[in-house]
């Protein structure tokens, strides 16, 4: 049996979809491991936002009901439609979407192939098509053969930490071991890296060079603890939610701006719908704790306890060192961090919408290497003064404030800005 799925075996799969059979039958009928057909189809599906017959796509909660009207000020959408929700822009536009997550696309098999009610339903789809599927893999074959992950500018910093130590006649494996949670990446890349001439350091600067044969591209980012997710899965924080009733939740996530920059470490306090942001040089282990390191020596062990009793993020491999966060000072523990599964947004959707605000002022893709933490903090007081449908027409500002005090705000430096005066565009930090 050939290792890898052949494009029979794909097709097989979206018939099968179709005809809504379960994970462990379709493995079951292509001899599979019921993981490669689960991984295969939650890698390769795609989504589609295009509505259904006669009605424009729109996913947000409020569809049903929503009176708004003329939310983008165009003339003709005006005249066209009665109310924003028949228009296909609703969901870009306006500033009370929160989007809608079918029921069935959380529990197996995650794609709407077999859906009866798919072509009356307006919300996002996530399909299983075989050839896109195919083309996506012989893409990769030919990625993982060619060039190297990292961006230049990843590997300037990752040279400018790992050549002065080589220089001091230290081994790669010594300045990994010591340096885990900056370098981010295993000791083999390193290795690989040096062999293609991609760092300042040569073979001849190694005291020992040991080989390694090639090998394929690494498709996960590196853990500085393997086994962070032991107990700590999506599962276990349901648990943890059931027993601790009326516990406040945080979500945490990076935003992103030009591939291998600076980065933001986003912290939502769900229930007040306040956000931290934080400026980092880098995306990594260290930098994420010395932003709980801030926060700590601003507030103190108590108030630090009462701000995060549970914080659920993902699982990109800056947040794989969870001790150092929950343990922050000495053995006590002082806050829980969870993980959500792979691909799986949904499961702190707060963060993610809240992500939109940021968007508005910072653009996908936008390099963030001239702002620094005055611009952020900015940043931060405008949304978080920026008034919330959810919130009873309050900002987040006014009821973080009230529950938790002025502490954290006034260590930040965060401050209130008037309703009229609050500004989501580029032009907030040019």
């Amino acid at each position: 049996m050939a290792k890898h799925l052949t494009y029979d075996d794909r097709l097989e799969i979206e018939r099968y979809l179709k005809l809504n059979f379960s994970l462990s039958k379709i493995s079951r009928e292509l001899n599979r491991h019921k993981t490669t057909i689960s991984r295969e189809i939650s890698l390769r599906s795609t989504i589609d936002k295009k509505g259904c017959y006669g009605r424009s796509y729109n996913a947000c909660i409020y569809r049903y009901d929503c009176d708004l009207n003329n939310i983008c000020k165009e003339k003709m959408c005006k005249s066209k439609y009665k109310y924003c929700r028949f228009c296909g822009y609703c969901n870009d536009n306006c500033e009370y979407f929160k989007e809608d997550i079918c029921e069935r696309l959380k529990s197996s098999p995650y794609v709407c192939n077999g859906c009866e009610d798919r072509n009356r339903c307006t919300l996002s789809k996530c399909y299983y098509s075989a050839k896109i599927a195919q083309k996506d893999y012989e893409g990769l074959l030919v990625e993982s053969r060619v060039g190297i992950e990292s961006s230049p500018e990843e590997l300037k910093r990752l040279d400018d930490i790992i050549k002065p130590l080589i220089n001091n006649g230290q081994s790669v494996h010594h300045v990994l071991a010591n340096n885990k949670d900056t370098i981010m990446v295993s000791e083999k890349t390193i290795y690989n890296y040096i062999e293609i001439g991609a760092l300042s350091v040569k073979n001849a600067d190694l005291p020992r060079k040991v080989r390694y044969r090639p090998r394929r591209k690494i498709q996960m980012g590196y853990k500085v603890d393997k086994k962070c997710l032991e107990d700590r899965r999506y599962d276990d924080y349901l648990n943890f939610l059931d027993g601790n009733k009326d516990i406040s939740i945080v979500e945490m996530d990076t935003v992103e701006g030009k591939k291998g920059g600076k980065v933001l470490l986003t912290i939502h306090f769900v229930d007040t719908s306040f956000m931290l942001m934080f400026i980092r040089d880098a995306n990594d282990t260290k930098s994420v704790r010395e932003c709980f390191k801030m926060i700590y020596d601003a507030v103190g062990p108590d108030y630090f306890k009462k701000l995060f009793p549970v914080i659920l993020t993902d699982n990109g491999s800056e947040f794989s060192d969870p001790n150092s966060i929950e343990k922050i000072q000495g053995e006590e523990k002082l806050t829980n961090i969870f993980y959500c599964y792979p691909y799986s947004a949904y499961q702190k959707p707060e963060v993610e919408n809240n992500h939109e605000l940021i968007r508005r002022v910072i653009p996908k893709g936008k390099s963030m290497d001239n702002f620094t933490q005055a611009d952020i903090t900015l940043l931060m007081s405008h949304i978080n003064s920026y008034t919330r449908k959810k919130l009873n027409d309050q900002s987040p500002y006014d009821p973080f404030s009230s529950r938790h005090g002025f502490k954290l705000i006034n260590a930040l430096g965060i401050t209130k800005i008037e309703p009229n005066d609050v500004i989501l565009k580029p032009s907030l930090l040019k």
